[in-house]
């Protein structure tokens, strides 16, 4: 670090820390705009996989249940938000628009995504939607070449390099699949468009941590980010200095945090913590693993990419937290054509003692995400322990 004087850090107790955390992640007090909801968390990653419903959906159901999974397609008509890469493919809040710029000029400027350039390919894309407006990865399956350079996947991969630099824009989906279209025809003309300083994109991850994860290390704010820790660490002992942020530990812990006067001061510990919420593997909240075992002791994995023999719970488990604890883990499936609800397995954590509380609690959300997920009859076929079963299912 870059501080002249280590200063000593603010000691708070871990469910001051997690209570400060959720409150951050919008998951003590409800929205009714999903838009906010998107601002607050800074980013929702998209992601293909449907057993339950799609992580964006899901996410933003989880912070505002009135939200429908047309909203994102509406948002993105109103230009409230935009796709683009945040540690994954990502809807953003338009006002962060600016700071797509830093890694897409990295790009312009010949550094490295999952591709190699094509120059002739790129411009036939281009060319194609200049003349023809938006078009999908599909309109280019019959090229009217037949060189081998026109061919499908090429093309594919010259939309996504496109898309990566900034010279495309997602508009919006049809189905899932992308429309892809010129940015200058996309953004709104009065969105900042000046390239931020490695100084500004440092200071902005900084700020958007803090914002929606309250208390945060260095090493979460960098997460995924290449060659940007040095420049954290410049920033934040100039903004301890200037007492605009607190370093702070959480007891028994060795790990670094900061924060803000403002946000250790709305820690309420008379929160009401009766709460359940079934998360989405790739729930803000839960996405840095490392951080969601040091904050609540929840050591989690999701098993969609272990070998199904080597799997310990299932292919796709959610996450599911009880006040501030995470209590249990359910792996289900959402059959939209028979409209059932199938809990192949829910292991509950070493300890934890379901009460009557839980149960109702626990079973309301389960009706709530299984009818958001398209189904109206939920069927349980495995609890861990056994014996749970027969008290979950009298209250299902």
């Amino acid at each position: 670090m870059y501080f002249r004087e280590v200063p000593t850090p603010h000691i708070i107790s871990q469910k001051e820390a997690r209570i400060l955390a959720l409150n951050s992640q919008g998951l003590l007090n409800h929205s009714n705009s999903s838009l906010e909801a998107i601002s607050q968390l800074t980013y929702i990653q998209i992601d293909t996989i449907s057993v339950t419903e799609r992580c964006h959906n899901h996410v933003i159901h989880t912070r505002n249940p009135s939200f429908n999974q047309d909203e994102l397609s509406h948002l993105m008509e109103e230009k409230s938000i935009f796709e683009y890469w945040s540690h994954a493919a990502a809807y953003l809040p338009i006002e962060d628009f600016r700071y797509s710029l830093y890694r897409k000029e990295q790009y312009k400027n010949g550094g490295k995504h999952w591709f190699p350039r094509d120059k002739k390919v790129d411009k036939y894309v281009m060319d194609r939607i200049k003349t023809e407006g938006p078009l999908q990865s599909k309109d280019f399956d019959h090229p009217q070449k037949t060189n081998g350079w026109y061919e499908w996947k090429p093309a594919k991969i010259a939309l996504t390099n496109l898309f990566m630099d900034g010279s495309l824009m997602i508009s919006n989906r049809k189905g899932f699949q992308k429309i892809f279209d010129l940015t200058e025809r996309v953004i709104s003309t009065d969105i900042d468009i000046s390239s931020p300083t490695l100084d500004e994109y440092c200071n902005h991850l900084i700020i958007n941590s803090l914002k929606s994860h309250g208390l945060v290390s260095v090493q979460e704010m960098s997460y995924l980010r290449r060659g940007v820790k040095p420049v954290i660490n410049k920033l934040l002992a100039q903004l301890v200095e200037e007492g605009k942020i607190v370093p702070v530990r959480i007891a028994s812990s060795t790990v670094d945090y900061f924060t803000t006067k403002e946000l250790l001061s709305s820690i309420d510990l008379r929160t009401d913590l009766n709460k359940v919420h079934i998360l989405s593997p790739f729930d803000n909240l839960i996405i840095q693993r490392k951080r969601a075992k040091e904050l609540f002791n929840f050591d989690y994995q999701i098993e969609c990419y272990v070998p199904e023999k080597k799997r310990k719970y299932g292919y796709y488990v959610l996450p599911i937290l009880f006040g501030d604890e995470f209590v249990g883990r359910l792996d289900a499936k959402a059959d939209r054509k028979t409209k059932q609800f199938t809990i192949k397995g829910v292991w509950f954590e070493n300890g934890f003692k379901p009460n009557d509380t839980f149960y109702k609690t626990f079973t309301t959300q389960l009706y709530s995400f299984s009818k958001f997920c398209g189904c109206e009859k939920i069927k349980v076929n495995k609890v861990s322990p056994n014996s749970f079963k027969k008290d979950l299912n009298s209250f299902i």
